[in-house]
């Protein structure tokens, strides 16, 4: 299932030297922009106004800065990324912590984080639902894009603690893989507010707020398609590394969806987004 993809561009502080290619130039000139650009964390900056998402008619991060300095005590934010929102959402309360999933995230997110006092915890394979923190531990539990387990998540909350996620749908990046050729590695239909806020309650969360975005996804030009999707690597596994071989591999389909940006048109592919935030009972 889709994991921890971003919203919008997180604030860079490096800066890319290679030049843009213009959304006319050579398929060749896309694919080598793509693979000479590092990925960061989830460092959007690369591909700001070239990839672009319908705004959330919420804002999460305000959300979760609101809870963060509501005084209630320690924080917990799953999924973390590079810890670039986290690290916006401070002064941190003493005793928070990050869990993180994808191994080449935990040293950006450890130097982001940890002179804030923010501990990241690595959580990997068959263990990366099980959350290696003490029970009640967390007063808010944060959550944007990461998978979670519903009785985990109310296990290290303290009693009336708040867990915030933003999830994304599992429609997400459908066009794009079907313009590929390819199936989503995952079920396009698993991951739903209707599921999330029912497994909630089954936890014993009380439901506050459900809220769900039909939002989508622009995008202007084939090296910002090829950068997103070696970032966002789970979603076209093969093309993730944009080795000679694996642009080979969709060479045909790389080169029609180039011919469509190139003509000035944008490929646009689903991003339904949703909302939950749920109490633990005292």
């Amino acid at each position: 299932m889709p994991a921890a993809v971003p919203d919008t561009p997180a604030t860079s502080d490096r800066a890319t030297d290679v030049p843009v290619p213009a959304r006319d130039a050579s398929f060749e000139e896309h694919v080598a922009w793509a693979r000479a650009v590092p990925v960061v964390g989830f460092d959007l900056s690369p591909v700001a106004e070239r990839v672009v998402e319908d705004p959330l008619p919420w804002d999460y991060a305000a959300l979760a800065r609101e809870l963060v300095g509501s005084g209630r005590g320690p924080v917990l934010d799953l999924g973390t990324g590079g810890g670039e929102l986290l690290s916006t959402l401070g002064p941190l309360p003493a005793g928070s912590a990050a869990t993180e999933g994808w191994a080449p995230n935990l040293p950006v997110a450890r130097r982001r984080l940890e002179p804030l006092g923010v501990e990241v915890r690595s959580v990997e394979g068959d263990d990366e639902q099980l959350l290696p923190f003490f029970d009640g531990q967390f007063a808010v539990v944060l959550d944007r894009h990461e998978e979670f387990d519903p009785d985990e998540v109310l296990r290290v909350l303290e009693p009336g603690g708040v867990f915030i996620t933003q999830q994304v749908d599992t429609r997400d990046g459908l066009r794009l893989n079907t313009a590929l050729g390819v199936e989503l590695p995952w079920d396009p239909d698993s991951v739903t507010l209707e599921a999330a806020v029912e497994v909630l309650r089954d936890a014993g969360f009380v439901v506050d707020v459900a809220r769900e975005h039909e939002g989508l996804r622009r995008f202007r030009d084939l090296s910002s398609v090829l950068w997103y999707l070696k970032l966002i690597a789970w979603q076209v596994p093969d093309l993730a590394s944009l080795s000679p071989e694996a642009v080979a591999r969709y060479e045909a389909p790389l080169r029609a969806l180039h011919l469509h940006l190139a003509a000035g048109h944008e490929f646009v592919d689903e991003a339904p987004r949703f909302l939950v935030v749920a109490r633990k009972p005292f």
